[in-house]
């Protein structure tokens, strides 16, 4: 039996991209149905993510949570408190215009970095959907952990 060091280390544990896959999997076979809330923190709601890769061009889907904050979506890079940002931020920054998934809807949209005050009125509503956002970001030391909006596009 492999050691459970190879998976979790004091930042939290790593579930792998095969996770992710298998929960893109759920969520669009059943239009969010399963895998659009995070178990026992039902205020905490998951979006599939698209972006496509800022080196490679690669397609790719990712599960994150979200809050709405009027007609647009706030997403937070938390990557459960590593020191680097997730992929996708960095993708997102390269292909802003993207698409996510809400339950049965596709929506297009257009993300961008929320501004220092933007985060700091988002922020509390994330760790109180899901307090582990507050253990994530004193994991990640000296990385600041961003919000990123993503805009209705026509």
């Amino acid at each position: 039996m492999e050691s459970l060091s190879r998976f979790a280390s004091k930042r939290g544990i790593y579930l792998g991209r095969r996770s992710t896959k298998v929960h893109v999997a759920l969520y669009r076979r059943t239009n969010g149905r399963l895998g659009g809330r995070f178990p026992a923190f039902p205020d905490a709601r998951v979006l599939l993510l698209n972006h496509v890769g800022a080196r490679t061009g690669t397609h790719r889907t990712s599960p994150v949570m979200y809050h709405h904050d009027g007609d647009a979506i706030a997403i937070a890079g938390s990557k459960a408190g590593q020191p680097t940002h997730p992929a996708w931020f960095h993708n997102l920054k390269a292909n802003p215009d993207t698409t996510i998934q809400i339950g049965a809807d596709l929506l297009p949209v257009r993300a961008r970095i929320a501004a220092d005050t933007e985060r700091n009125r988002l922020w509390p509503r994330f760790v109180e959907s899901f307090p582990s956002y507050d253990f994530y970001q004193r994991n990640a030391g000296n990385r600041t952990i961003p919000i990123v909006i993503l805009e209705p596009r026509d």
